[in-house]
């Protein structure tokens, strides 16, 4: 029991240093997936062939290939072919890897949630819009949008909350993210080793993170109500 005590400062400081690093990356994918999406989204709806079917193209490869088989393909194949790490070194080139990785993963799957939630809106209203003489651009902007996120919020939420679980997929590329700091204690860390209880501890910081995240996303919704 003295040891336990003795250890759990320890480990807490370890988790908390590593979940930094988890929401860093869950936040920075986030910032740049969402946007991304939605233009990955226009794409694959243009007229323009070309930029429709490369659109459609790389969504079919995202979702069609394990998230940890891209996170090793961006993160190694530059060095291996150009013969140089592009991302820099240590920590902070692994964490530029891993975001690029994450961003364009989830952008492609957050593109199909847009694309669903785009064509559930009622082709009259556009109709209507051209009526009254707007672009299609302003159509989009002012009509279809907010429509769209409203019918977009539950399956959004549930990419977010698998997001917040997703980045300790990270490690593969040794990011110390909370996964890595309480594996870390079983091999051996800061004087322990052979202890799984980190690990544990880790399932914690996950339940109060994906807990908040779902309490703050019903409210979005249904503050969104006004849409129905």
């Amino acid at each position: 029991m003295d040891q336990f005590a003795q250890q759990l400062p320890i480990v807490v400081n370890a988790l908390n240093v590593g979940f930094l690093q988890t929401l860093r990356l869950f936040f920075v994918t986030l910032l740049g997936a969402i946007p991304l999406g939605l233009v990955i989204t226009l794409g694959s709806m243009t007229k323009v062939g070309p930029l429709r079917w490369l659109s459609k193209g790389l969504v079919w490869i995202i979702r069609g290939t394990p998230l940890m088989i891209q996170l090793l393909i961006i993160y190694y194949f530059p060095g291996l072919v150009f013969g140089s790490n592009i991302w820099g070194s240590g920590e902070s080139g692994r964490f530029l890897a891993a975001s690029i990785a994450f961003i364009i993963n989830y952008a492609c799957y957050f593109s199909e949630i847009y694309r669903g939630g785009i064509q559930a809106i009622p082709v009259g209203q556009e109709e209507a819009g051209l009526v009254l003489g707007m672009t299609r651009g302003q159509i989009f902007f002012r009509i279809k949008l907010l429509q769209m996120v409203k019918k977009i919020v539950p399956p959004m939420s549930n990419e977010i909350i698998t997001l917040v679980k997703d980045t300790s997929l990270s490690r593969i590329i040794a990011l110390q993210e909370i996964i890595w700091a309480g594996q870390s204690f079983m091999k051996g860390s800061q004087g322990i080793s052979g202890q799984i209880w980190p690990l544990f501890f880790t399932g914690i910081y996950y339940l109060v993170a994906n807990g908040l995240l779902t309490l703050g996303l019903g409210k979005l919704e249904k503050k969104l109500d006004y849409f129905r």
